[in-house]
């Protein structure tokens, strides 16, 4: 039978994050990572910088796996400054995306009003 990979270092760096967040103030940091598209883009981050462990199971038993975070070795202070890295990696990138786009557009730009 086939078996599915399940990434176990996942739910402790989704934990890792929580915890983290809680400790910078409710506006931007809070306030942005409320957006789950920039929380995934985190949680990718992360992944992307630490070591995973992966174990294969039934996709029977998929349901039954009892993910246990302290089975999972890693070095939290490691996932933790990469947490950090992240959250002001996007938001830098989200401030400098939002400078790039007009806040208003110009009536007489409007192709409406080019020919009068």
């Amino acid at each position: 039978m086939t078996k599915v990979l399940v990434n176990q270092s996942l739910p402790m760096i989704q934990s890792e994050i929580e915890q983290v967040l809680e400790h910078y103030s409710e506006h931007p940091y809070q306030q942005a990572f409320a957006n789950p598209d920039l929380r995934q883009e985190l949680i990718a981050y992360v992944l992307t910088h630490v070591q995973s462990v992966y174990v294969a199971v039934d996709p029977s038993a998929l349901s039954s796996v009892a993910t246990e975070l302290e089975s999972v070795p890693s070095d939290r202070s490691i996932i933790r400054a990469f947490i950090h890295q992240g959250i002001h990696k996007i938001l830098q990138q989200q401030h400098e995306l939002s400078h790039q786009v007009p806040d208003h557009c110009d009536a007489y730009l409007a192709a409406s009003h080019w020919f009068g």
